[in-house]
């Protein structure tokens, strides 16, 4: 790379349902590469949708069990098993809500049942530690389907979150992303009262990150995991700060930039590395609501961006947004 034009690291996270972080990170570099800007790819997760693909380092392969999908049918879902015995598991690809079409969505139904699965088919491949990675899933049920096949744990595990929120209340698991699930308001404080209720998740509702993935996170603690920021773990499994303190600009972003983004999510968890690195960074959302663009604005962001909202148009938004940006 030439050290006579800017460099610029690209580092989103996924435009869920729309871009993988790698397709929006090739995006962005395309375009800033067509303008005559060096860029780096580094795609990013948080503990969502692509944190198996950046934690699987080292010798190892995927394999694959059959499983439930959020609504009880059979479905295929992979998991990362290292040489090292270190399985990486993500919830999303067992009961994600990409597993769902739009009017399937039913967080009173939903069940973590398939996540418990996938943890047994990881453990019964000889792993012996797990890295779960909570986030994007389409169940708000508390884990009570994870807990009804998984009773205890029998190796280590981390549990990766995705966001700090707590199990209750409006930053909750049912408040806050009740209704990015499917829930009406009703829904939602039906959700509520549910979690509020359970005697086994109760003692650990106040920890950051209990209400992730719809309360998985208090379900994982309960059984005696260990509580983790996914974003973290990311950084550190990439080598985002070694490449970070040769940027001349960081570009990041997700699809949707909303009061969630101060919850754990990448484009924050980048935003304040970068103000304590001094580098500039420019964030995009494909769509921005005036909460999330100002607690970026607050972390430091230079700039956030709004896209044009089309899912269609989303690749050819981050060449332009690259080349507008070199």
């Amino acid at each position: 790379m030439s050290r006579d034009r800017p460099r610029v690291l690209c580092a989103p996270d996924s435009l869920k349902g729309v871009l993988t972080a790698a397709e929006a990170a090739a995006a962005l570099a395309e375009g800033l590469r067509a303008a005559g800007a060096d860029a780096v790819e580094l795609p990013l997760a948080d503990g969502g949708e692509g944190t198996a693909e950046a934690l699987a380092r080292g010798p190892g392969e995927w394999r694959s069990a059959p499983v439930s999908d959020p609504l009880g049918r059979p479905v295929d879902a992979r998991f990362w098993l290292g040489s090292d015995g270190h399985a990486v598991v993500e919830a999303a690809e067992a009961v994600g809500l990409w597993r769902l079409a739009p009017d399937e969505l039913d967080p009173l139904r939903a069940s973590s049942r398939g996540l418990g699965e996938l943890v047994l088919a990881a453990v019964a491949a000889a792993a012996r530690r797990l890295t779960v990675a909570l986030g994007g899933t389409a169940t708000v049920d508390g884990g009570a389907g994870l807990l009804e096949v998984v009773p205890s744990l029998s190796v280590p595990v981390v549990a990766a979150c995705d966001v700090r929120s707590p199990l209750l209340g409006p930053r909750g698991a049912a408040r806050l992303f009740g209704p990015q699930k499917g829930a009406t308001p009703d829904t939602v404080e039906l959700l509520e009262r549910r979690l509020a209720t359970s005697e086994r998740l109760l003692p650990y509702a106040e920890l950051p990150g209990a209400g992730a993935a719809g309360g998985l996170g208090a379900a994982f603690a309960s059984l005696g995991a260990e509580l983790r920021p996914g974003l973290e773990l990311v950084l550190t499994a990439t080598g985002f700060r070694g490449l970070l303190a040769d940027a001349s600009l960081v570009v990041t972003g997700e699809g949707s930039v909303d009061a969630s983004s101060a919850e754990g999510k990448v484009t924050f968890g980048v935003v304040g590395e970068c103000a304590r690195a001094g580098v500039p960074v420019v964030v995009f959302g494909g769509r921005v609501r005036p909460e999330g663009e100002a607690a970026l604005h607050a972390a430091g962001a230079a700039e956030v961006l709004a896209l044009s909202g089309d899912p269609a148009r989303a690749r050819g938004d981050l060449a332009a947004l690259g080349r507008t940006l070199a």
